[in-house]
């Protein structure tokens, strides 16, 4: 072969060459072009159905509500995640400038998406190393709007959330987003933003944070279970070096500041929350109730994600003197199971200012709020009546027959006074003072049991009420809070209020969206509520609630009751700055209450916890009066009627004397302790001087009319009431 022919041989081979790399060229650029034109089609598709990155309320984390007292102390909290959002001003420069320094280092150059960060840790990967490539930007989208699919590795998710990154710089500055990440991410142990984080670890606002403890926060979001200092303490320590490292070498602090915090000791401080979803700092019992009032108005979303902020109406010294009071009482006798409830009202603006459930909310897992569950009311229910008597036109001084027994509604009804006890003729103011059954059926069927059940709706007590003879005597189980509600309304002069536990509540953005309305409104004339608290202010002088008076310069009104057993003893009282209702008994129901082996008086626990609680709470307060009233119009006395017979001087067919009779058996209980200070008694009081004072519900044999479902069918009232929480 010559010269020639080789030469062109070769030429044909450098063009047969050159035509097959540039067709596999431009095959790959075919492929590519394709390929992109694919991939334009499927990007738009992932991009469908994106949030709408405008809606601030997309980026706004799960934030606990907020519960305060009426000084403004945090008492609770309800959380999904323990999280509290703060502004750039409310966190340590520390914090800053080490998350960026750490997180991305720049994230103030970039525009959401940094291709440098992603060509960097490419390499890293590739030499073996690791390290992330998402920008801030890109973690608060995918910690919030995009949620749901942050757990996806997928292209998909990295391209929807990378497009979401510009658009969201597009719309907010880059300390917006900085901390709208601060407050986002989660720190470990239970904590959500870097203010949960730093009360957490260290019991400090994030403001206050050193440079030390500032790095060992910011490097918890990388592993926040590897990394948890109460857990890894030296890893912990290791990372937090690391993050002084980076900071250093980012120009965020000196050498010097580098040094000091590297060698500075872990020194925690941690504040745990409960993982129940509720913290409750003070006041369980009350709390409980200000969630229920909550969960009927907002959902379960809103309560515990919202961000609200409850301003309640709970009073810390009322509360204190209140639960003092229970707690020191009860103590005195410490029988297993007897308990108390007590709540107390503002009178002049319907506030719950205390409220005791009983003296140990974590001893049982039920959780039984004694204040507000319902229990027969026994005697403390014939203020009631009274009430209805002296607004239906019934002079206080009309004379009835207080002995006993007796038997109405055609002798299938009888009814006897505590101990069977005859009273003889007094009059109805006296009949209160001593608290006679037989007088007080009277008195309800003279005025009509209906008209009794309207009173205690106007006074504010919304409960279903059969009209039964026996109503009268305390068969309706009611709670302390209705029953200071009601009383509160005579304290005021027949004003009744709505008894509040919350006075506001404002959103995560301190817009109020809730604001407790003056719901003040005259259900009684004044002459009569006046009337009303001149005698109840002679069962505490004179008659059944003589332990309860007062110390303080103050006047005070009340009444008291006993169930059968007795099985319930309250005491329901007022002065006119407060009234309250005090229950005590057995969580269990209709339980004998025994002090000491023997039957428990009112003397012995609702008595002295009532003059005790406002002893505290009035001390060193200005007298007040209650409001003034005329004297109410009253009827003659001959228009009263029981049973078609006059109630004036009634004669039934039972023998009873002519005069009242005042047995030594029936004098007030005397207290084993003074009535101003309660020390602990080294011996039982005598047998003789513990009869209980305040004579019980009906204890009757037969009635026709018998009384709500929670008593006795034979009207009794033995005390059966259903307990709820």
């Amino acid at each position: 072969m010559g010269p020639r022919q080789r030469n062109m041989r070769s030429r044909a081979k450098t063009h047969a060459t050159s035509m097959i790399v540039a067709s596999v060229f431009g095959f790959l650029l075919l492929t590519g072009i394709a390929f992109g034109v694919g991939m334009i089609g499927v990007v738009e598709t992932w991009l469908q159905d994106l949030p709408d990155y405008e809606n601030a309320d997309l980026y706004l984390a799960s934030e606990p509500t907020v519960v305060l007292d009426a000084d403004g102390n945090e008492i609770a909290s309800f959380y999904t995640q323990n999280r509290t959002t703060i502004t750039i001003d409310q966190v340590s420069e520390y914090v800053l400038e080490g998350t960026v320094a750490t997180e991305d280092e720049r994230f103030y150059e970039h525009n959401g998406v940094d291709i440098v960060g992603i060509m960097r840790a490419a390499m890293v990967q590739l030499t073996g190393g690791s390290e992330g490539a998402s920008t801030i930007t890109q973690q608060l989208v995918r910690n919030t709007i995009l949620s749901d699919e942050q757990f996806d590795i997928t292209l998909e998710r990295k391209v929807r959330e990378a497009y979401l990154a510009l658009k969201v710089e597009e719309i907010y500055s880059k300390d917006e987003i900085l901390m709208m990440y601060l407050n986002t991410i989660y720190y470990g142990h239970g904590a959500y933003g870097i203010e949960a984080a730093s009360q957490t670890y260290f019991s400090k606002s994030a403001a206050d944070l050193t440079l030390a403890e500032a790095a060992l926060l910011i490097g918890l979001p990388n592993a926040p279970s590897q990394y948890d200092p109460t857990v890894n303490p030296d890893l912990a320590v290791q990372r937090r070096n690391t993050v002084l490292d980076r900071m250093l070498s980012n120009g965020c602090i000196s050498q010097e500041e580098h040094d000091a915090a590297q060698a500075a000791p872990l020194e925690l401080n941690v504040t745990e929350m409960s993982d129940t979803g509720v913290n409750i700092n003070a006041y369980p019992y009350f709390v409980d109730y200000v969630r229920s009032l909550l969960e009927d108005e907002f959902g379960y979303d809103q309560i515990f994600s919202g961000g609200l902020t409850v301003h309640t109406t709970i009073d810390p010294d009322a509360q204190q003197a209140a639960e003092t009071a229970v707690t020191e009482r009860l103590a005195v006798y410490d029988e297993p199971d007897l308990d108390a409830g007590m709540t107390i009202i503002d009178n002049e603006t319907g506030a719950i200012v205390a409220m005791v459930g009983g003296k140990d909310y974590y001893a049982d897992s039920n959780h039984i709020n004694h204040a507000t569950a319902q229990r027969q009311t026994g005697s403390a229910f014939k203020a009631f009546t009274l009430a209805t008597a002296i607004d239906q036109g019934m002079n206080p001084d009309i004379t009835i027959n207080c002995g006993s027994p007796m038997e109405f509604d055609d002798g299938t009804y009888r009814v006897e006074n505590y101990g069977n006890h005859n009273y003889g003729y007094i009059s109805l103011a006296r009949a209160t003072e001593v608290s006679s059954n037989t007088g007080y059926v009277q008195v309800a069927k003279a005025v009509g049991v209906q008209n009794v059940v309207d009173m205690c709706h106007n006074l504010g007590i919304e409960d279903h009420m059969n009209a039964y003879s026996s109503l009268t005597l305390g068969t309706q189980s009611l709670s302390t809070l209705q029953m200071a509600e009601a009383y509160s309304t005579l304290a005021t002069g027949g004003i009744h209020r709505d008894a509040i536990a919350i006075t506001s509540i404002e959103n995560r953005d301190g817009e109020t969206i809730y604001e407790a309305e003056d719901t003040s409104e005259r259900v009684l004339d004044a002459d009569v509520a006046s009337t009303v608290t001149d005698i109840l202010q002679g069962v505490v002088s004179r008659g059944t609630a003589t332990t309860a008076r007062l110390s303080v310069n103050q006047p005070f009104a009340g009444k008291t009751g006993t169930t059968d057993l007795p099985s319930d003893l309250w005491f329901c009282g007022y002065t006119p700055q407060y009234s309250l209702a005090v229950w005590c008994g057995h969580s269990g129901g209709s339980t004998r209450i025994t002090v000491w082996g023997r039957q428990a008086t009112t003397a012995d626990l609702p008595l002295p916890m009532a003059r005790d609680t406002l002893n505290a709470l009035l001390e060193g307060v200005e007298r007040e009066e209650f409001p003034e009233g005329g004297t109410p119009t009253y009827k003659d006395n001959d228009v009263w009627e029981v049973d078609g017979e006059p109630l004036e001087n009634r004669h039934p067919e039972t023998e009873e004397p002519e005069t009242e009779e005042t047995p030594t058996t029936e004098e007030p209980a005397t207290d084993p302790t003074s009535p101003v200070t309660s020390p602990t008694p080294t011996t039982p009081p005598p047998e003789s001087t513990t009869t209980d004072p305040n004579p019980p519900s009906d204890t009757s044999t037969t009635n026709p009319n018998p009384p709500s479902s929670t008593g006795d069918p034979s009207g009794s009232n033995d005390g059966n009431a259903s307990v709820s929480p």
